[in-house]
């Protein structure tokens, strides 16, 4: 009996051996009647192994051995299932046919009796289905696992609702790779499967889906072109309320949630991890080239294999980030790891779909809710591509562009104001000097160049517009009272967005009276009665501390205002 398809010339594999020999040592014990004894610690792990092992080989009287379980079991299958992971994480590629289709048997009951960490088992197995591998093995895991979800739906909301998510994230990417490849029967009764697991999931769990994130957005619209998506993406747009999701906003609730990193190991296998976990820490920069060639002759060169790049690129910049000593050594860097893989796209459409991975958090990112480690690799992979791979650079840019006007035209704001807090954040964290490196880059187009240019000024601009609005000198003029005697929380003072005005216009909740003429006036400033100038004493004052109470850049943001009172001749600076 066998777990593993071995050569001659291989060595016996570690823990296939270990379970082997529990089994050999136990079998007697393995044949009803079943001993009554109480094992101790030592022999009860022995005996899973033994258990597991004559459940994997022995299909014929696997039954048999899940009863001689369930009766001897004392931890909640805790063991077993940790097992049975292992073998999964580290022996799946290699296990005989009969042994995979035990494994899935035996998950299944395991299901059934709720086993502790059964949940784990089950993100194993989903990682082991490849991305653009269409061979029968791969077809079978992926419709067993769905399959499994499907059957077991009830037991898995007991077991761990969330395991939900881990499934939905996989198959709405499985099926953008299935739709893709026409005209194979093989697959047809699964992507209808497929289909049906994602829609019931969307309508009868959406809080959980909103765990997932923002990738929830990139994953579905690859999919809008199907009916059942196309229905799911037009509530998601345009009525919301069909969910009937406690909270749920719309969209922009979807696009200011990071993904969490596990999400972005799903889509790649343990072995394909760990080869790029090397690639990341081990190897140094200017011998890279022969572990990429490897990489890719084992992993991206079977047809059908590109789309894994963009699951790659996922990884890569949300689930591994560096350390400080490797970013301080000469380990190859994330942006080059990119470079070479931007490079080894093919297809047109998986191209675009690796710039929209790479560029995906800058579209929200935010300082405090998103990590400047996501959104580094793009920007280092542009400047360092200057002057010798400046298409890489243009490339980028120009598509970070694109997609800023015409990811969701509806949300413009949001994706602009993403893209120059990742600018802004870029420079002020250290990662880059200064955006002259591309702002004045000769080999750059210079309409490019001239967009970046208009673009970040404006930005700055609308900034400063919003803080003037917000402390114009003809807002204080009719104060009421009540805003000087109780501080105003800072998410009140804030300029609220109208349909009017697209930076934003004062917010009614500050209780400031604004006159329309004189807002509009030319005329000089009238200088401030030394009542006024009290009064705004009182209101800086309490400005101040209001900000210092709900911001923790409180104080650089009061001394910005304070220069914006100067800069605007304001009245009470000309009453002295």
């Amino acid at each position: 009996m066998k777990l593993i398809q071995t050569s001659s010339h291989e060595a016996e594999n570690p823990i296939e051996l270990s379970l082997r020999q529990a089994f050999e040592l136990l079998e007697p014990k393995l044949r009803p009647p079943f001993a009554l004894t109480i094992p101790n610690p030592q022999e009860y792990l022995l005996l899973n192994k033994a258990i597991l092992y004559g459940v994997l080989c022995e299909s014929h009287v696997g039954k048999t051995h899940m009863k001689h379980l369930h009766a001897i079991v004392t931890d909640g299958y805790f063991w077993f299932v940790s097992l049975l992971v292992k073998v999964v994480n580290e022996l799946y590629v290699k296990l005989l046919e009969p042994v995979k289709s035990q494994l899935i048997w035996v998950t299944k009951e395991l299901i059934n009796v709720l086993a502790v960490g059964v949940d784990g088992l089950l993100v194993c197995l989903l990682r082991q289905i490849i991305g653009g591998d269409y061979s029968d093995g791969n077809l079978w895991l992926c419709f067993e696992m769905v399959s499994i979800f499907m059957t077991k739906w009830d037991c898995l909301l007991e077991v761990e609702p969330m395991i939900l998510t881990s499934g939905l994230y996989t198959y709405l990417r499985l099926l953008a790779d299935h739709c893709r490849l026409l005209s194979n029967p093989k697959l047809e009764a699964l992507k209808q499967l497929e289909v049906d697991f994602c829609i019931k999931v969307f309508k009868e769990k959406f809080p959980l889906c909103l765990k997932i994130g923002r990738d929830l957005v990139r994953l579905l619209q690859d999919l809008v072109h199907l009916p059942k998506f196309r229905t799911i993406w037009k509530d998601l747009v345009l009525n919301c309320g069909e969910f009937k999701a406690q909270g749920f906003s719309g969209i922009p609730q979807l696009y200011n949630t990071r993904t969490p990193s596990e999400y972005m190991l799903l889509r790649i296998t343990p072995e394909m991890e760990a080869h790029l976990r090397f690639l990341l820490t081990r190897v140094k920069l200017g011998n890279q080239k022969r572990h990429q060639a490897w990489f890719s002759k084992k992993f991206l060169f079977e047809p059908n294999r590109e789309t894994l790049i963009i699951d790659i690129v996922r990884f890569i910049c949300c689930a591994y980030h560096p350390t400080n000593e490797i970013i301080q050594s000469d380990v190859i860097p994330r942006w080059a790891i990119m470079g070479w893989l931007f490079k080894s796209c093919t297809k047109n459409y998986v191209e675009a779909n690796v710039k929209l991975a790479l560029l995906y958090d800058w579209l929200f990112f935010k300082e405090r809710a998103d990590n400047i480690m996501d959104i580094e690799p793009a920007m280092l992979l542009m400047v360092y591509s200057i002057p010798r791979y400046i298409d890489v650079t243009h490339t980028i840019l120009e598509f970070l562009f694109l997609l800023m006007d015409n990811y969701d035209v509806e949300h413009y704001d949001i994706l602009a104001k993403g893209v120059s807090s990742s600018f802004s954040v870029l420079v002020k964290r250290g990662v880059i000097r200064s955006l002259d490196v591309l702002t004045s880059c000769d080999a750059l187009s210079p309409i490019l160049k001239e967009r970046l240019g208009r673009f970040l000024s404006g930005r700055k601009f609308e900034i400063s517009k919003e803080l003037q609005q917000a402390c114009r000198p003809a807002d204080f003029v009719s104060l009421n009272s009540s805003c000087m005697e109780t501080p105003l929380p800072l998410t009140e003072w804030q300029p609220k967005c109208s349909q009017g005005d697209k930076f934003g216009t004062i917010s009614a909740e500050t209780k400031v009276m604004i006159s329309d003429d004189a807002a509009s006036s030319h005329s000089p400033l009238v200088v401030a009665r030394e009542g006024q100038v009290h009064d705004i004493d009182n209101m800086i004052h309490n400005l101040g501390e209001a900000i210092k109470n709900s911001n923790p850049m409180a104080l650089r943001t009061l001394e910005e205002l304070l220069l914006l009172f100067v800069s605007l001749n304001y009245p009470y600076v000309c009453s002295f």
